[in-house]
């Protein structure tokens, strides 16, 4: 006690570390490893402490650095760690500009001042996440320190049995239990006895409890009065919660004039911080508490209820899962070894039979393929289908779903609105659902204004008039892509790079939009897409394509492209970052639609692959892979590598124009990625594939580098064979593509490079290009001659272009040489005699082949310096003339 009290009254500004009142083991267990992690720092405890906890720090206090509240003297506090909680405690000395970190093991949920920061992540204890910092760190700990930790994490995890309790919780408990942690004394703390009072009230609870349902959500809200003082409340909720197992729990103890309000939860989704808020309360999403003073039990127990009615979502339908638009199907006269063939095509495992336009039944694959194996494959399907009511509609629930797929034994269940077939829900889509990879229960309102932010006032308005206009004609309207994964990463984008896509027809919107609103229609039905052209000149265009599908008959080829879904439209995208859809509908404005895990990755930062068959299918993925890595600062993860090794074969397969598309994509990404890309693609083995001789070195790194500082000297030279918008080609630091090969390809001999040119299927300009780079760096021994004369140089560089000229200056060093390309462009190349042919004719000389020889040999001397004005250059041109005649 003696140390800590001088520990609190030594002179200088303190950091301590706090935590909420009511502590548990995991805040006071939290509080003790950021001690340990920072010695000088001093834990304060709170003033109100449960039970269990008290006894285990009266029985340990010679042996843990705790302090009390009491034994704070006047002292400024410079900074504040707070943990298990992210509400800050005050404590003398601390200021509202106090430096303070919060630490938590839940979402951040509330918005913090700039003298604060959040530091968590979701695990079942907030002592597990000090317990990894003390493993980084190669940090001691004594057996009391191990169990107290020990007790944080079993009684935050119910011994790691909760639904919160992740693996790290448990590899936390095996490090305390390898560092001493006493399993037979946190046992006689975990399972402290009740009080009398404590017993008394948890029986009233039991009694009184009632259970409600909101939605697919079962919610327990125990209501009891209490005689008198009753300490740790938490505890009988977490004996209730164990009791009744629901999706949620409400506690409220009426004591004295006061209702206590402890809430808990096991769903994301049922927000009881937001909930204890509302009651002037706080905690986040799973755990929360609120005292409301001077309160009417009963009045507080009916407000409760009407506010869960209010937060809580409404049950999910079918229709927020389901993909709407085009269904394959299958008439019921169709054969057994048709059914195969479609199923094959496109994966699918089941498929709705119709009957004069009606659902009479679905057949699966495991059918399918039972029939085909005894040779059944002319029998109609009619026969092997399942038959009966095996459909939906979209307001129905997901429990109607779930019964419907057990009942039937089936993975697919049509979905019909009003005799029509509107869509399919599949089984996967449920899985999705309960991983939470769907669209989100309501618009994000946050995420629409970033996309009108993006768009001119005028293209927005475009945009509303098109996605009103598809729901008049019963479409739906979604961007797509890599913008909307820019707008969730709130990355900078090009605003007119935006694809729309339509679960509907393309052509027929645009025609319809043209006829409300005039201007031109451009279609393309081959390609499902269509081009409206406002009457507005001023105003741009939109491209709009039809929800597809696509399928591959052998890897590396170009799919062929069917009518689909927007769910099966994102399914046929390159990775998973990249498949999420905004919808635009006015009905659904801001919906975000993720069936693939996007927002997942997002937040992991990875780059993954949809199936094990992407990169088979489309080798040039491998590198669009690598160039978003590189520009998002993200990882292919793991098992896409895997893929990514398997798939190299089939890059020599791809044809040349695809594979320079996606080269060119790369180096023209701004900054370095394209240094950085061509290494990652050097180290995955795919520029041998390209060319065995087409390496990343750090020489082409330096001479793209260069490339990016002296943009003046490149500046026009942009070739028509560039694929990026005006707007990038703007940017101080941006290269051409061609350009950029060139530097990269700059040490190849000749030979190499006309290969690599015709492997990748160059224009002509950009072959000419890169052979004029190729020619002039031979030429360097001649051009770095000391002796060298001005006209001996332009002879040299003259029959370059202006572009060969100075990519040769960005990747040469050579001082003399950059001196000297310099010195023609800036001025020898803009030297030529002032004398004329008519001035040669004035001297009496016939026209014919001395005119050109006199005129070079006039500029010859101008350039050496043999005549050095214009009259030198005019006596001079009368002799040659005098000679020549």
């Amino acid at each position: 006690m003696g140390d800590r009290r001088r520990r609190t009254e030594d002179g200088g500004p303190l950091h301590v570390i706090l935590t909420h009142e009511n502590a548990d083991f995991d805040a006071a267990a939290s509080q003790l490893g950021a001690w340990k992690l920072d010695p000088v720092a001093i834990p304060i405890l709170p003033q109100r402490l449960n039970r269990n906890v008290q006894a285990y720090l009266d029985r340990h206090r010679a042996e843990l650095p705790f302090s009390q509240r009491g034994e704070m003297t006047r002292r400024r506090v410079e900074r504040a760690t707070m943990v298990d909680s992210q509400s800050v405690v005050q404590v003398r000395g601390m200021k509202p500009t106090t430096e303070t970190r919060l630490i938590d093991h839940h979402p951040l949920a509330r918005d913090l001042n700039p003298h604060t920061t959040f530091e968590g992540d979701e695990v079942g204890a907030c002592t597990t996440l000090f317990v990894e910092k003390l493993q980084a760190a190669q940090l001691d700990v004594t057996s009391v320190e191990a169990t107290l930790m020990l007790l944080g994490i079993y009684e935050d995890t119910g011994a790691l049995t909760y639904g919160s309790t992740t693996a790290r919780d448990a590899q936390a408990v095996a490090w305390l239990l390898d560092h001493g942690a006493n399993l037979d004394e946190a046992r006689s703390y975990l399972y402290h006895p009740l009080s009398d009072a404590q017993q008394d009230l948890l029986n009233q609870l039991t009694r009184q409890a009632e259970t409600h349902t909101y939605g697919p959500y079962q919610v327990v809200v125990a209501t009891a009065m209490a005689p008198g003082q009753v300490n740790e409340i938490s505890t009988l909720a977490h004996r209730l919660r164990d009791l009744f197992e629901p999706d949620a729990l409400f506690v409220l103890a009426g004591i004295e004039d006061r209702v206590h309000l402890i809430a808990r939860s096991t769903n994301d989704t049922l927000d009881v911080g937001e909930v204890a808020r509302r009651f002037g309360g706080g905690g986040h999403g799973r755990a929360a508490a609120a005292l409301i003073r001077d309160a009417d039990l009963r009045a507080v127990h009916d407000q409760l209820l009407a506010t869960l009615a209010a937060l809580v979502p409404p049950a999910p339908t079918v229709a927020s899962i389901m993909s709407r638009g085009a269904v394959r199907t299958l008439p019921s006269t169709a054969t057994v070894a048709e059914a195969a063939e479609l199923m094959q095509l496109f994966g699918h495992e089941g498929v709705p039979v119709l009957e004069n336009g009606q659902v009479v039944g679905v057949v699966t694959r495991r059918d399918i393929d039972r029939a085909a194996r005894h040779g059944l494959g002319s029998t109609t399907v009619s026969v092997y289908m399942r038959k009966g009511a095996i459909q939906v509609a979209p307001g129905d629930s997901i429990a109607d779903l779930q019964r419907l797929m057990l009942e039937y034994d089936v993975g697919q269940v049509p979905v019909v609105e009003d005799g029509r077939l509107v869509g399919i829900v599949t089984r996967t889509d449920l899985l999705r659902r309960q991983a939470g990879q769907l669209a989100r229960p309501s618009p994000d309102a946050e995420l629409a204004q970033r996309f009108e932010a993006r768009l001119t006032p005028a293209a927005l308005t475009l945009i509303h008039q098109a996605s009103q206009m598809a729901q008049d004609l019963g479409f739906e309207l979604y961007v797509v892509g890599g913008f909307v994964r820019d707008l969730l990463l709130n990355a900078p984008r090009v605003a007119t790079d935006i694809d729309l896509v339509v679960e509907g027809e393309a052509h027929a919107l645009v025609g319809a939009l043209v006829r409300a609103h005039g201007g031109k229609a451009v279609y393309h039905r081959a390609f499902g897409t269509a081009h409206w052209t406002p009457p507005d000149p001023t105003q741009p265009g939109l491209d709009f394509v039809t929800a597809r599908t696509e399928f591959y008959t052998e890897p590396s080829a170009l799919p062929t492209v069917e009518q689909s879904s927007i769910k099966l439209d994102l399914h046929r995208r390159d990775f998973t970052i990249n498949t999420m859809a905004l919808a635009l509908n006015p009905d659904r404005y801001g919906y975000l639609l993720d069936f693939y895990g996007g927002q997942a990755d997002l937040s992991r930062r990875l780059i993954r692959v949809l199936h094990s068959l992407s990169l088979v299918e489309d080798p040039t993925r491998i590198l669009r892979a690598v160039r978003l890595e590189q520009r998002l600062d993200f990882q292919i993860e793991p098992r896409t590598a895997e893929l990514v090794a398997d798939a190299l074969p089939l890059i020599e397969r791809t044809t040349g124009g695809r594979i320079r598309h996606e080269l060119y994509r790369i180096l023209e990404e701004p900054r370095d990625v394209p240094s950085r890309a061509l290494r990652r693609l050097d180290e995955l083995g795919v520029l041998a594939r390209i060319h065995p001789d087409l390496r990343w070195t750090s020489a082409v790194a330096a001479r793209l580098a260069a490339a990016r500082q002296d943009t003046a000297c490149l500046a026009g030279a942009a070739l028509a064979t560039s694929i990026v918008p005006a707007e990038v080609q703007a940017a101080p630091s941006y290269v051409p593509a061609a350009l950029a090969l060139a530097l990269v390809v700059y040490d190849l001999d000749a030979s190499t490079v006309e290969a690599l040119a015709l492997t990748l299927k160059l224009s002509n300009t950009d072959t000419r290009l890169l052979r004029e780079v190729i020619t002039l760096r031979a030429l360097i021994p001649r051009l770095t001659t000391p002796t060298l004369k001005p006209s001996a140089l332009v002879a040299l560089l003259e029959p370059f272009s202006g572009t060969a000229l100075c990519l040769a200056r960005v990747a040469e060093t050579n001082p003399l040489l950059r001196e000297r390309l310099d010195l023609y462009r800036e001025r020898l190349a803009h030297v030529h005699p002032v004398t004329t042919g008519y001035d040669l004719r004035a001297l009496g000389l016939k026209p014919g082949p001395a005119y050109r020889a006199i005129l070079d040999h006039l500029r010859t001397a101008r350039l050496d310096g043999q005549a050095q004005t214009d009259a030198d250059e005019r006596t001079l041109a009368a002799r040659l003339a005098a000679e020549a005649k």
